[in-house]
């Protein structure tokens, strides 16, 4: 017997698949092998949702639309300016405001402002049909009852109603569709009666400033020479200069009138007139000169020189004074005009808007006194002539469907903990040594060809010596009984040991394994292997009998 003991095993394990990789073919396969019990789960399930579905009640829905805005052009275009003009009246009165505007609207719609009295007749009705409604609340309903939603673009509300009360579906949308109504009317006049209050109070504030102001003005112009004709003709010089300065035309106008009022006539002046210049020496000059040309004029004849001489001096002597004196006036009358123009713009501003605000009142006071419409119903309350729900193919199919990945995954979890390993990849890299053969374990037949390649090739290498057949896992009697028979036929004569001990077995000059998909665990491959490691042993290969090859 030629000993071949030194020969060095094979590798103990080939290249695995990666452990994150999910092998569909495994998994098939577990499903196949017990497809009984996946379909026990589908069966199971099918039946439960199938029964469920025919004894769930119908539900019933019913449905309108509504058009959340009133579309009357006028009262728009009318509303729309006034919400330019003053931004807070206008959310006072609740118009504008564009889609954020609709949003909010949508949101009180479904709030119990609006529907609780709906929800109390839905829960009467429920507790005179015996319904128990005591842990009914007013969220839980709305959610699981109602659908209230904007269509897309528009102002038009689409609501939806559903219950398992037929008969009580159109009376509750039809409530609905009036409350809607009855909240549009009430909001609009809440909305114009707190806009028109806003407005009085406004007004009465405003009447009282521009009459202070208009009062101040004239006050002002008539104590500084301005007539009543020349204050309106400036007044309303002012009133185009769009109240922020006086026109250059409205300035000069009011200049002039200022200095022809403060010099009087030419010079024809009164002494009080001068009275701001008595410390200049000038006017003490003309006093001066005043009295000695009276005492002159009382013992001389007019035609006397002295008394022309200083009649000629007095004359030169008002001309200067006249000179500093329009100096003066100017540098007054600009002041006067500045001081004046101010009180002029200020009363017409506040004019202006004591204007506006009587405007906006007006419109206010037409919006009330107009009929009040209430928003319009554009589908009248309408009840399917089907139920919506149950979907009863869809619970069946659905029930289905969670049978079979309860079933698969019960058939998972059963393979992996008998912990039998059937995969062809994790028997070879569990096993250490190379697949020679894959016969068919239904036909022991038509294994002669297969098992005589096998003696005259890697059995051969041994030599004469005998050949050891070592059954892995649980094999049939009948198969490992079927296979050893023919491979001693085939071995003519060669001693062939069939035994699962390794002690026997390792005294033999070759080892042949022999095993099959689920007869085996992974523990025991890995105590195999191990075993197999420590002897040394040569290995010729493994055979694998598997029950779902067929014949080609």
């Amino acid at each position: 017997m030629t000993d071949n003991r030194s020969t060095p095993a094979p590798a103990l394990f080939t290249a695995p698949k990666e452990e994150d990789e999910i092998d569909l073919s495994r998994i098939f396969g577990t499903l196949g092998r017990h497809r009984s019990l996946v379909a026990g789960f589908a069966g199971a399930s099918l039946i439960l949702s199938s029964i469920n579905a025919f004894t769930l009640k119908p539900v019933w829905e019913g449905s309108f639309q509504i058009v959340l805005e009133n579309q009357e052009q006028g009262s728009f275009s009318r509303m729309a300016a006034l919400s330019e003009s003053n931004p807070m009246l206008a959310r006072l009165v609740g118009v504008g405001g564009g889609k954020s505007r609709l949003k909010t609207e949508v949101k009180i719609l479904e709030s119990p402002s609006v529907l609780k009295p709906v929800f109390d007749f839905v829960k009467t009705s429920k507790n005179r049909a015996g319904v128990d409604v005591s842990k009914w609340r007013y969220a839980n309903w709305v959610n699981a009852n109602l659908s209230i939603k904007l269509e897309k673009g528009t102002s038009i509300l689409n609501i939806q109603y559903r219950d398992t009360d037929k008969q009580l579906i159109l009376p509750v949308i039809d409530r609905i569709s009036k409350e809607y109504q009855a909240y549009s009317g009430r909001d609009r006049v809440r909305g114009i009666t707190k806009g028109l209050t806003y407005l009085e109070d406004q007004l009465t504030k405003l009447r009282l400033q521009s009459k202070n102001s208009t009062k101040e003005a004239y006050a002002y112009a008539l104590a500084n020479g301005f007539n009543n004709q020349d204050s309106n003709i400036a007044f309303a010089l002012a009133a185009n200069s769009s109240g922020s300065a006086m026109t250059e035309s409205a300035f000069n106008f009011a200049g002039r009138n200022t200095l022809q009022n403060l010099q009087g006539n030419s010079f024809g002046m009164q002494s009080n007139q001068f009275k701001d210049y008595e410390d200049n020496g000038l006017y003490a000059r003309l006093q001066n000169l005043d009295v000695i040309l009276e005492q002159k004029r009382s013992l001389l004849k007019p035609s006397d020189p002295s008394i022309k001489a200083l009649q000629r001096e007095r004359s030169s002597l008002e001309k200067a004074i006249n000179k500093q004196t329009r100096v003066h006036l100017k540098v007054q009358a600009s002041d006067v005009v500045q001081k004046h123009q101010g009180l002029m713009s200020a009363a017409q501003r506040d004019y202006r808007t004591l204007m506006g605000l009587e405007e906006q009142l007006l419109v206010m006071q037409l919006e009330k006194a107009r009929q009040s419409e209430p928003w319009e119903l554009i589908s009248t309350p309408t009840l399917l002539d089907i139920p919506v729900a149950p979907k009863k193919k869809v619970i069946v199919a659905v029930g289905l469907l969670v049978g079979l990945v309860l079933g698969g995954g019960a058939a998972l979890l059963v393979d992996r903990r008998s912990g039998l390993v059937f995969d062809l990849d994790e028997l070879q890299s569990l096993l250490p040594c190379p697949l020679l053969k894959h016969l068919p374990a239904s036909t022991p037949l038509a294994w002669s060809d297969a098992i005589d390649l096998l003696a005259s090739g890697p059995l051969a290498k041994g030599g004469a010596g005998a050949i050891a057949l070592i059954p892995v896992g649980a094999i049939s009697n009948d198969q490992l009984n079927a296979f050893a028979t023919e491979l001693r036929r085939a071995l003519s004569g060669r001693e062939l040991l069939v035994s699962s001990d390794l002690r026997q077995t390792s005294a033999c000059s070759t080892q042949l394994l022999l095993s099959a998909p689920g007869v085996a665990t992974r523990i025991e491959l890995s105590q195999l292997n191990q075993k197999l490691a420590l002897q040394a042993s040569p290995l010729a290969g493994w055979v694998m009998l598997d029950p779902k090859l067929e014949l080609g």
